[in-house]
C-alpha cells in the first residue's frame, strides 16, 4: 500500500513542512554532486559523497564512546543526531520519506503551529536515532535519513486523526486499485511492518534502521500531547471521518 494524499485540510500553509522538504532535497542534490568525485584516502579510493555521509551521519560507536572516527566530523559529536536526518542513501529513500512528510506533515504542523512542529520533528528524529544507537552500540556504519523524524510525525497523526481517510494505491499481484482507507489502518499496518522486520534489520533496499522508525513513532505518539495546541483534541477514541 502506498499512501498518496489525505482528505483533511491543514487549515494553514505548512511552511515548516515545505522548508524541511526543500532542505532535504537540497542536501540530496549536493550529495549527488559529490558522488561523481573520487578521492584517494588512507583506506582506499572513495567518493566525496561517501566521505560526506561518514562525516555527518550518526555512527553509534563514535557517538557512545565520544571517539571522532575518521573522517573527522562536526564537534560536539552529538550534532550528528541532527545532521544525519538530512542525509539519504538514494533516490527511492528520499522520495519515500518526502512523500510521507508531505502527506502527513501539514496536518500535524497545523495542529501544533509552525515553530513547535519544527522542534517536535527534530526531537522525534533525535529520539529515533538514539533508539537505533541503543541496539547497535558497536556499529561504525552511519545512520542516515529523515525516516525516524517522519515516523514521529506519523505517530502524532495517528493520535490526532486516526479516522482521517487516506487515498492509497493498493496492489497485490495483478490487483491494483485506488482506495480511501482510514489513517488508523495505514499507519497501524506500517508500524506492525516495522515491528516484524526490526529483528532482521533488512528491508527492500538493504539495511534499514527499523528501531529508529519504532522509536520515532512511539515518541511522536506520546509527545503530541505536549506539542499540540491546547484547542486541538486527540481523537484516537472519537470516531470521526474527514
Amino acid at each position: 500500500m502506498i499512501p498518496l494524499r489525505d482528505y483533511r485540510p491543514s487549515g494553514t500553509i505548512p511552511y515548516m513542512t515545505l522548508l524541511l522538504i526543500i532542505a532535504n532535497g537540497l542536501v540530496f542534490l549536493y550529495q549527488q554532486f559529490l558522488g561523481s568525485q573520487v578521492v584517494a584516502t588512507p583506506f582506499g579510493r572513495v567518493t566525496k559523497e561517501e566521505l560526506f555521509i561518514l562525516t555527518y551521519g550518526l555512527r553509534p560507536y563514535e557517538f557512545l564512546n565520544g571517539a571522532d572516527l575518521w573522517p573527522a566530523g562536526p564537534e560536539p559529536i552529538w550534532i550528528g543526531l541532527f545532521t544525519s536526518m538530512f542525509l539519504h542513501g538514494g533516490i527511492a529513500h528520499i522520495l519515500g520519506n518526502m512523500l510521507y512528510l508531505w502527506i502527513f506533515g501539514d496536518n500535524v504542523e497545523g495542529a501544533m503551529g509552525h515553530f513547535k512542529f519544527l522542534i517536535f520533528y527534530l526531537v522525534c528524529g533525535a529520539i529515533a536515532a538514539l533508539a537505533q544507537v541503543a541496539i547497535s552500540t558497536k556499529s561504525t556504519t552511519p545512520i542516515i535519513g529523515a525516516s525516524g523524524a517522519i515516523a514521529g510525525v506519523l505517530g502524532a497523526y495517528l493520535m490526532l486523526f486516526p479516522y482521517s481517510r487516506i487515498l492509497t494505491l493498493v496492489f497485490f499481484f495483478f490487483f491494483i486499485r485506488l482506495v480511501a482507507l482510514p489513517a488508523m489502518l495505514i499507519l497501524g499496518l506500517w508500524f506492525i511492518y516495522q515491528l516484524l522486520l526490526a529483528p532482521t534489520g533488512l528491508g527492500p533496499g538493504g539495511g534499514v534502521a527499523f528501531f529508529a522508525h519504532i522509536g520515532g513513532f512511539l515518541a511522536g505518539a506520546l509527545l503530541v500531547y505536549i506539542f499540540k495546541k491546547s484547542s486541538v483534541e486527540v481523537q484516537l477514541f472519537r470516531r470521526r471521518y474527514y
